[in-house]
């Protein structure tokens, strides 16, 4: 219960969102409902996020502009197509991740001030170039959130980091998934909608609204956990008129990565963690 409470303190303070805390404790980490858990898992998140507070202040990490709650049956079903784009996006992350550290793991019999050296290097060259590609996305994800791209730029940005998220979690530098994944699902989203905009200029879209939904999709796409990510974008934005299509994307999200058979993220990582330290066990036993 203790390492419950303090994940989900631990994920409440960084992003700001206490609920999605104690909600990914429950959704993916015990993966059940037990009332003693879940008592533990708000109050240390409440506990967390209130001292968070005092020193730091209150308003959401991201600013979004007031979005319109549609009616329009059209737009509806776009969300839902955005699900299944954001769950296709999300698999390909999870092999990209995963391709990525066994490719670490083959380099690690080279000498680790190598390894470390050629990471900087690699990193430091895009930062003198690119310095707004480089960290842990909060920038890039504020910028996607006002609506700031173009449909030649969006993808070139989104491949960019796709790249460098699986490769900086494969050289086990600090960033961890949820925030470069929250990138991916607004660059996504935002792409989605700018093309729907163009497409479909009659519908009055409006492109930001699919990138705050396309991050909650891609969310439930990498990791299967839907409402922590539904939440977590609600928290982290304070918007809460895209509850309903973001239930729509996520829903189409888990739907085609559960069809096609793609394990979850986190459930690859703890099958091969196992792997490891079976394999690590093995010549002591023998």
């Amino acid at each position: 219960m203790l390492l419950a409470a303090g994940a989900g303190a631990g994920l409440a303070t960084a992003f700001n969102a206490p609920i999605a805390g104690a909600i990914f404790v429950l959704e993916e980490l015990v993966r059940r409902f037990e009332p003693r858990i879940a008592i533990v898992a708000l109050g240390a998140s409440s506990a967390a996020i209130t001292v968070a507070h005092l020193f730091l202040g209150y308003q959401p990490d991201f600013h979004v502009e007031a979005l319109a709650f549609t009616r329009n049956n059209g737009i509806k079903i776009l969300f839902f197509v955005l699900g299944a784009v954001a769950g296709l996006a999300g698999i390909a992350y999870n092999h990209a991740i995963l391709g990525a550290i066994a490719a670490a793991d083959r380099l690690r019999r080279w000498p680790v001030e190598l390894r470390a050296a050629f990471i900087g290097a690699a990193v430091g060259v895009l930062a003198w170039f690119a310095p707004g590609l480089v960290g842990g996305g909060d920038p890039i994800t504020q910028r996607t959130l006002e609506g700031l791209g173009t449909l030649a730029l969006i993808p070139i940005l989104f491949l960019i980091r796709f790249a460098l998220g699986a490769l900086s979690f494969a050289a086990a530098t600090p960033g961890g998934l949820f925030a470069p994944m929250l990138v991916l699902g607004a660059q996504l989203g935002l792409f989605f909608g700018i093309g729907c905009q163009f497409l479909f200029s009659g519908l009055h879209i409006q492109p930001v609204a699919f990138a705050v939904v396309g991050m909650a999709a891609f969310f439930a796409g990498v990791v299967r956990a839907p409402l922590t990510g539904i939440v977590l974008v609600t928290e982290m934005t304070g918007n809460v008129t895209m509850l309903l299509p973001m239930l729509s994307a996520c829903f189409a999200a888990m739907l085609f990565t559960t069809l096609l058979r793609n394990p979850p993220i986190y459930d690859s990582l703890r099958e091969r963690t196992m792997q490891n330290a079976s394999a690590s066990a093995e010549p002591a036993l023998r």
